[in-house]
């Protein structure tokens, strides 16, 4: 099951983490956005395992924004077991990253990442990257049945 509201943000940069929270609000979503700092706690999150095995939500995020280098599990391992796992197979993740190398976009999109975006230097171009994506994945993109 699909929260038609919340967005799951795994980001262990907090600079990064303010910018993105920042440019949803100006993108105007008043979705709930969890936040999550390391691989293991996205999938602790997602799985209800761990510290989150209490988490009263019982719904899936409607979609999870995804950095690569994070610690414990990267991005891409974290991207890996949730390709690997029935309850998680379609939940739309996008990867927001900084990185720059092909080797990472490679990886991501064999693993069957929704899409691939890469974070812009500049905070307007940032802002304007993660607002069109929050309204995408939010407002306009329809969901698999039954999600």
């Amino acid at each position: 099951m699909m929260n038609a509201k919340t967005i799951l943000l795994v980001e262990d940069n907090a600079q990064d983490e303010m910018l993105t929270l920042r440019a949803l609000r100006r993108a105007n979503l008043a979705n709930q956005i969890d936040v999550v700092r390391d691989g293991q706690q996205a999938l602790d999150y997602l799985f209800r395992e761990g510290e989150f095995i209490e988490r009263e939500d019982l719904c899936l995020p409607t979609v999870v924004l995804l950095d690569i280098g994070l610690p414990r599990l990267s991005g891409l391992e974290v991207l890996e077991r949730l390709r690997s796992d029935i309850r998680t197979k379609l939940l739309p993740v996008v990867i927001l990253t900084s990185s720059d190398e092909e080797y990472d976009r490679l990886k991501s999109y064999e693993n069957h990442a929704n899409s691939f975006v890469r974070k812009p230097v500049d905070f307007a171009e940032f802002a304007e990257t993660v607002g069109r994506l929050g309204v995408y994945w939010l407002a306009t993109n329809e969901p698999p049945p039954g999600r």
